[in-house]
């Protein structure tokens, strides 16, 4: 494990095992003044990230000891994690791998091997996305019989209380903001993704199923050959 000499700079974790490519984008994310924390498998990567709390953490699928799916999920169940965004970045590249990383609670995914400058543009528009969603001040929004909390990430209902990965949130958020409004799935990438983070049509899908796991079915509509919409009346 290493580390550089803490400071206000954005941080980026990087987990893999090819030495060579971790100091490939080290060197590269350093070069425009992120702070790099880096760790070889998936057990030395989870105890960097609840050291270290980073900004992003960038990490790969096939690892020894702790794979890169077990990592995604268990740093999602880190309540001071769950919201950090998570790149997965892997020679793995079917789409089954890529909806396995999504399920895991992943934000984005890169296929090796990639640019460092195609890296490098890609956190950086991440880091943009969620400085801007960071930003936004509005008041906790009411849809139906929940109170979504954007100051603390929470979903309540009633004496229950639901937490949520960044981009789970972000996504029921912005449809509960426009109730009976059908958006495609187009439209919700760019909406909660950002048009400069490329991901899969997919990722909505998968999005709202973990929702509606969450909170039931009853509150995200499809739209057949459209895409979704949040309910304005539940049904019983």
């Amino acid at each position: 494990m290493t580390a550089v000499a803490p400071g206000q700079a954005t941080t980026v974790l990087l987990v893999d095992d090819e030495p060579d490519l971790v100091e490939l984008l080290s060197y590269s994310l350093e070069r425009e003044d992120f702070r790099v924390v880096t760790a070889k498998d998936g057990v030395e990567g989870l105890l960097m990230a609840q050291q270290e709390k980073p900004d992003v953490i960038v990490l790969d699928i096939m690892m020894p000891n702790m794979d890169g799916i077990e990592l995604c999920e268990r740093l999602r169940e880190d309540a001071q994690l769950r919201l950090t965004p998570i790149v997965m970045l892997t020679a793995r590249t079917g789409e089954h791998d890529e909806i396995e990383g999504l399920e895991a609670g992943a934000d984005d995914y890169l296929p090796k091997p990639i640019s460092p400058k195609l890296f490098l543009s890609r956190i950086k528009a991440i880091v943009r996305r969620n400085q801007r969603a960071d930003a936004v001040s509005s008041p906790n929004l009411r849809a139906h019989d929940l109170l979504i909390d954007r100051e603390r990430y929470l979903v309540l209902r009633g004496d229950e209380t639901f937490r949520m990965p960044r981009k789970e949130f972000q996504l029921l958020h912005y449809l509960a903001s426009h109730p009976g409004r059908v958006f495609s799935r187009e439209e919700l990438l760019d909406a909660v993704w950002g048009s400069d983070v490329y991901v899969v049509d997919r990722t909505v899908d998968v999005h709202v199923r973990k929702i509606r796991e969450k909170l039931g079915s009853n509150y995200i509509e499809t739209v057949k050959g459209v895409g979704y919409t949040f309910s304005e009346e539940l049904k019983a």
